[in-house]
């Protein structure tokens, strides 16, 4: 049932919720934590926690990339990034580091003007592969065109086509659009799309044949898409509409499971805890692992959305370096804000609550509860 609120004579709206808004509550049991299981696996491929790196440079770099594989996540490198572009970007990330605000924005605009080389794609992905974990890649849907055939020669595992929002149905008079559903069934790897923050936003790209999809639009911490262009998704709602999709999905194809990944707004472990709650099955984390003192954006957090060459819908935003990457995902955490030890944290709620795995603790209950 949807509750709408009348706004005026004119206009009804649908009561949305943000993590905020949401808490899980346990149940009759209880377990031991150590009988927790985080693994999560989507197509051929299993990892030890549900954990993936958002694709921006302040986040992930190959090495990066490499070391969260090394800790049983998944690091997704953007393939339109400052590590595409430029040989060495280490000097250049570090002065991104430095501007001053009121410059920010117009430097990075001019850093990341320079042409995407499709030989750095290569050697950076041939360097992930190298270290023997699993690669995945980004690729906005209007450069997917130009570079996957790059992409995939290179090897890659997973890819990515990560925009603020992706749609199955975009119109284009200026250019051909890309036909996900064509572009999917022809690939030889499997695919994750988004954003996404509407069932039927959702279930149009599961009918493309996407493995996973993407949910969140304008969430992040280093978006200002809400004061730009007045788009909000409340995630708590938006993954929740978005998992229904996928019943519907797996009802309509006979089985299929399209993975459902909580892509925004997700700044804590508090909050890893509820996107699960809510129907995700793993998170992508853009400043939760900014935070971390080895993370490539030297304290500072940022997306693609702040360096658009017309229209910037985001910011570099300061964060505050909490621990290691390593200390970050599995502790041992030092303060009690959430923001390390995100695994031990997930398994605590998981434990408390009485559920054994991923899929189990999605069936949890939860309350709202409007945060104080």
């Amino acid at each position: 049932m949807s509750m709408e609120i009348e706004l005026g004579r004119g206009k009804r709206a649908r009561r949305a919720y943000t993590f905020d808004d949401i808490a899980v509550v346990p149940s009759r049991r209880t377990r031991n934590s150590s009988d927790v299981s985080t693994t999560w696996s989507i197509d051929a491929f299993t990892f030890d926690t549900p954990i993936i790196g958002a694709p921006m440079d302040s986040v992930v770099s190959p090495k990066t990339a490499i070391a969260l594989g090394r800790m049983g996540a998944l690091g997704v490198l953007d393939l339109e990034g400052l590590w595409t572009r430029y040989e060495d970007p280490e000097p250049l990330l570090a002065e991104i580091a430095s501007l001053p605000a009121v410059s920010a924005t117009r430097r990075m605009q001019a850093l990341y003007a320079q042409p995407i080389r499709p030989e750095l794609i290569t050697q950076r992905i041939a360097e992930i592969r190298e270290a023997g974990v699993v690669v995945a890649g980004a690729l906005s849907p209007q450069l997917t065109q130009e570079h996957y055939e790059t992409v995939v020669k290179a090897g890659v595992d997973l890819f990515v086509i990560r925009g603020t929002t992706v749609s199955a149905e975009h119109v284009s008079s200026a250019a051909e659009p890309l036909n996900l559903k064509q572009f999917i069934y022809d690939l030889d790897v499997p695919v994750i799309v988004g954003g996404a923050g509407t069932y039927r936003a959702a279930l149009h790209l599961m009918r493309t044949g996407a493995a996973g999809v993407l949910v969140g639009f304008g969430g992040g911490a280093a978006s200002t898409t809400r004061a730009s262009l007045g788009i909000h998704t409340p995630m708590a709602t938006a993954v929740a509409d978005v998992a229904g999709a996928r019943r519907d999905y797996m009802d309509e194809s006979g089985g299929r499971y399209v993975h459902v990944i909580a892509d925004g707004s997700i700044g804590t472990s508090g909050d890893i805890v509820k996107a699960i709650a809510m129907g995700a099955d793993a998170v992508m984390l853009g400043v939760a692992l900014a935070r971390a003192t080895d993370a490539p954006g030297l304290g500072y957090h940022w997306g693609a959305e702040a360096h658009h060459p017309s229209l910037p819908r985001g910011r570099r935003v300061a964060v505050e370096q909490v621990a290691t990457m390593e200390e970050v995902l599995y502790g041992p955490a030092q303060v009690a804000d959430g923001t390390t030890n995100l695994v031990g944290a997930l398994r605590k709620s998981m434990a408390t609550t009485g559920y054994s795995d991923i899929k189990e603790f999605q069936r949890v209950d939860v309350v709202v509860t409007p945060y104080e």
